[in-house]
């Protein structure tokens, strides 16, 4: 049985993943992951966003390019093949199922 608190990260990954899916090269940058996790119901910050990123990163679904700019680091997450066939429906875990 998971936790509330793993179950939201779960929701979260498989957002991120799903909006990396969509027609845009298959990368966004944190701040738009950022609104588009946020769309969908949870209210998080950037920190979150970045460990979740992290997250998938460490599960190779996601590549994570960190831009420094005179505001800071900034991350562009790139999906990996892996990171697209969970997007579509391959079960993997820490990740929700996809809900169409």
């Amino acid at each position: 049985m998971t936790t509330l608190a793993e179950d939201l990260a779960a929701d979260r990954r498989i957002i991120i993943l799903r909006a990396l899916v969509e027609p845009n090269g298959m990368m966004l940058n944190e701040t738009i992951i950022k609104a588009m996790v946020n769309r969908f119901g949870h209210n998080v910050g950037r920190d979150v966003v970045r460990g979740d990123l992290c997250w998938l990163e460490e599960q190779r679904l996601v590549r994570v390019e960190k831009l420094d700019t005179e505001r800071g680091e900034f991350w562009v997450a790139h999906l990996t093949n892996d990171g697209e066939e969970v997007a579509q429906g391959r079960k993997h875990p820490g990740v929700a199922r996809r809900a169409d």
